[in-house]
């Protein structure tokens, strides 16, 4: 797992790369929240996708529910950046949306993109 400090409009957002998987259920989720918060401070991450496991992404496995609940209720606002295109299910596309909506959770394309919609809440 490689992190970075991104400092972009006064916020300090951790961006981290993994070639493997970090998420993979609720309890790795939290200590990967907690891991980054104690080494960098930043309560804005960005993760890239292929260090969240696939059943995230299954909306019936309520995974992808409790995890992001988590970061929701430990104030950490989350970006998630990969190419989501082989993903055909209405309701995850509809799950998606609707976060790229709000002020918490993001599923970008780019690292870029991700910076920032985490730089401007």
């Amino acid at each position: 797992m490689e992190m970075q400090i991104k400092d972009i409009n006064n916020f300090k957002i951790a961006v981290v790369n993994s070639s493997e998987k970090i998420i993979f259920d609720t309890q790795s989720a939290l200590d990967f929240m907690m891991t980054v918060r104690y080494e960098t401070g930043c309560n804005r991450i960005v993760i890239n996708k292929n260090a969240v496991s696939e059943d995230f992404f299954v909306l019936s496995s309520r995974l992808a529910g409790d995890i992001l609940q988590k970061f929701i209720n430990y104030n950490v606002k989350l970006a998630i950046v990969g190419d989501f295109s082989k993903y055909t299910s209405k309701p995850l596309k509809d799950f998606m949306y609707e976060s790229n909506r709000g002020r918490d959770i993001f599923f970008s394309s780019s690292e870029e993109e991700a910076l920032e919609k985490l730089s401007m809440i």
